[in-house]
């Protein structure tokens, strides 16, 4: 098939599927400019597999939009298309970046560090025609990363990288350490943090070591998008003219050695099992603990970087999600050691799991947050000057715990740690970041809730390393009293009040889902919500709006960034609801406070029940109506999924086992394109009906066990 009969053929299937006449044209328009590049029609024949095999949903979406080049950069999944991760948008970023670098800083000789994960693209989800050859199939992180440094070179800006099998990796937070070290303009993180195996991204880093805020986050997106051609040096061109150069062991050193800095008990008493899920952490937290004097025991089989976590259950290797950690609690239980810890596969969000004696207890990213901050706030660290930052989102348990320790604290902060960085950076140069005062120093703790901590001004991202030596720090303490984390936690909230936090997020994938997220957001500033879950609204709080908070808005970045929704409820709730920055999702936060004689059970039960009315009203605003019992099947599944397995799956499978037939094959056939491990995503949605429903032989109770396996 020619160029023009596919392109036909594109848009009678358009048609055919009653694709949106904008998104069709779009689509149209993005594959005629995709095909006239140079390498354009490479991979025409798994463009015609893809219009034959009907996956129409998949031609759109890989063709309306150029992948957007967020505040930070581009992530998403690889694949063939302009909105997808390839060589022509990661390089295209790579070029803008470099033309940005030449307008900041003109007159200067440039230079930048790249990092890059353990990702390589093998088509998890199925999307291309295995049979035939496809141009991004087998692309590492590491062959980005070689792409953009010939990019870079052939702007004359220096790159600093690891050699080609140096059997080591540079995180995300040692990236952001270097910049500093060896005072680069800027770096490049080539990597998809926690997404599925089929993602990968660029992460662009500006000099301080974190990522541009508006409105120079402006300049780079318009420097980017307005790229037409690439300038290129060949790999052992760019080695010979000393435009590539690789990273001095002494920087490793230097970033551990800023870790262990951050010491201040004595104590090593608690033992640790660590999974970095496939990842890089080894690195760097493995590397600090292990300087530290912990006993630290790797699971082995996630301890091998791979960037399919054949592992990890859903192919999620995030440690918010808590089966991701399943493996190492095994191995600790069987050591009987006291924690487990994990990183995602750049090493950024640290999870922790306890042992108590009523079994493992996985902390949430709230809790975390609020154990860290309260060991830095124990540590000689601490002065009066210090400054606590925190996002909006993270509980306001962190603000409370810094205020009764009579620290500086900033609480207002937008979504993104790189608002915590620019803090930092603001103390340095202006002495000033928000209504705190002092120097960059004086920086004590800054944390998110998505399990992401940084102790240290020295680096400007987040840092599982630095996090996890404090809280094993305080974990050895506290077993040195007969206590744990928990014990530790619980004897907070005692002092300082009740505090629960839930976060529902809700996947809406492609063109169509995108759509979706966008008309929440435009609904609910429409007719926001009089009450939420019975309890009334007090105040509501559009980020956008010029006159708040944030202030006038600075530019097109700074204006998707506050996309956020706060609601101030009755009896000190609050709900919060923005777009995912850097997935397909809507992301719901709730916060409750306790009152008296409730215990936290139940103050969470009726947190994540607040979270779950909202959502479902949030999705009666886009025509979806979502059976409640869905709403506790995995965060992972996206909205589509639930909706198909309800509506359609679950009643074919229940009268099936009505009539006493072998269920197994329908329930595979009919998950399969959910993701990985299928049934483990559904399952805690058809339990919660199960209990719901509370029949005598109901036949669910034997589809529930065939899903528990």
């Amino acid at each position: 098939m020619n160029t023009a009969r596919f392109l036909l053929g594109l848009e009678e299937a358009f048609s055919a599927a009653s694709v949106p006449a904008k998104l069709a044209n779009n689509a149209l328009e993005g594959a005629r400019n995709w095909l006239g590049r140079p390498d354009g029609l490479k991979d025409l024949d798994q463009l015609v597999f893809l219009l034959e095999s009907g996956k129409v949903d998949a031609l759109v979406d890989a063709f309306y939009q150029v992948i957007p080049f967020g505040t930070g950069g581009r992530r998403g999944a690889v694949g063939l298309g302009p909105n997808r991760i390839n060589p022509f948008t990661v390089c295209s970023s790579v070029q803008g970046h470099a033309q940005y670098l030449r307008k900041r800083f003109p007159h200067r000789d440039l230079a930048v560090v790249i990092a890059y994960d353990v990702r390589v693209f093998e088509d998890a989800r199925g999307v291309y025609d295995s049979n035939q050859p496809c141009s991004v199939r087998g692309l590492s992180s590491r062959d980005f990363a070689e792409m953009a440094a010939e990019v870079y070179a052939g702007n004359g800006v220096k790159v600093t990288l690891l050699p080609r099998n140096s059997g080591t990796w540079l995180s995300t937070p040692e990236l952001s350490f270097a910049i500093r070290f060896l005072q680069a303009q800027g770096g490049l993180n080539l990597s998809a943090s926690h997404n599925p195996p089929d993602d990968n991204g660029a992460k662009v880093y500006n000099h301080h070591g974190g990522q541009e805020i508006p409105p120079f986050d402006a300049q780079l997106v318009a420097e980017v998008s307005g790229v037409e051609a690439l300038q290129r040096l060949a790999w052992s061109e760019a080695i010979a003219k000393g435009e590539i150069v690789f990273l001095p062991p002494s920087l490793h050193e230097a970033y551990v050695a800023l870790n262990l800095a951050l010491s201040t008990e004595v104590s090593r008493s608690a033992k640790i099992v660590f999974t970095p899920l496939h990842g890089t952490a080894d690195s760097s937290l493995g590397a600090v603990l292990r300087a530290a004097g912990f006993e630290l025991v790797l699971e082995p089989e996630q301890a091998r970087p791979d960037g399919q976590f054949p592992t990890v259950p859903f192919g999620a290797p995030n440690p918010e999600v808590p089966q991701a950690m399943e493996r190492a609690i095994r191995l600790a239980e069987s050591l009987q050691f006291d924690l487990v810890m994990a990183c995602d596969p750049d090493a950024d969000r640290l999870g922790v799991v306890v042992k108590t004696p009523s079994g493992w207890r996985p902390l949430t990213g709230n809790e975390i947050a609020v154990l860290v901050t309260y060991a830095a706030l124990k540590s000689p660290r601490k002065t009066s000057r210090s400054v606590v930052m925190r996002t909006e989102v993270t509980t306001a348990l962190v603000s409370r715990l810094a205020h009764a320790h009579g620290v500086q604290v900033v609480d207002h902060l937008l979504v993104g740690f790189k608002y915590i960085g620019d803090g930092i950076r603001a103390l340095e140069e202006c002495g000033q970041f928000g209504s705190a005062i002092g120097k960059a120093e004086d920086f004590l703790v800054g944390v998110e809730e998505s399990h992401g901590v940084l102790v240290t001004p020295g680096i400007r991202d987040k840092d599982a390393a630095g996090g996890a030596l404090l809280l094993a720090e305080l974990a050895s303490r506290e077993k040195d009293q007969g206590r744990n984390l928990v014990h530790c936690l619980e004897a907070i909230w005692a002092e300082h009040g009740c505090v629960a936090n839930v976060l529902v997020s809700t996947v809406m994938r492609g063109a169509a889902g995108r759509q979706n997220i966008e008309a929440i957001q435009a609904s609910l500033r429409a007719n926001p919500p009089l009450t939420i879950g019975g309890r009334g609204v007090n105040s509501m709080r559009d980020h956008q709006d010029p006159g708040g908070v944030h202030g006038p808005i600075r530019s097109d970045t700074d204006f998707a960034s506050r996309n956020v929704l706060s609601y101030e409820l009755e009896g000190g709730a609050r709900i919060v609801v923005r777009p995912s920055g850097t997935e397909p999702k809507t992301k719901v936060y709730a916060e409750l406070f306790g009152t008296s004689g409730q215990s936290q059970s139940d103050l969470t039960a009726a947190c994540g029940e607040l979270a779950h009315v909202f959502v479902r009203d949030m999705m009666n605003r886009i025509g979806l109506n979502l059976p409640p019992w869905t709403q506790h099947m995995s965060d992972l599944l996206a909205v589509e999924h639930r909706l198909h397995f309800a509506n359609q799956l679950l009643p074919q499978l229940e009268a099936a086992l009505m009539n006493g037939e072998d269920v197994e094959c329908l329930l595979d056939a009919g998950v399969a394109h959910y993701g990985r491990d299928p049934r483990a995503l559904v399952a805690g949605g058809v339990q919660h009906l199960l209990k719901m429903r509370d029949r005598q032989d109901d036949p669910l109770d034997g589809l529930v066990k065939l899903l528990l396996g």
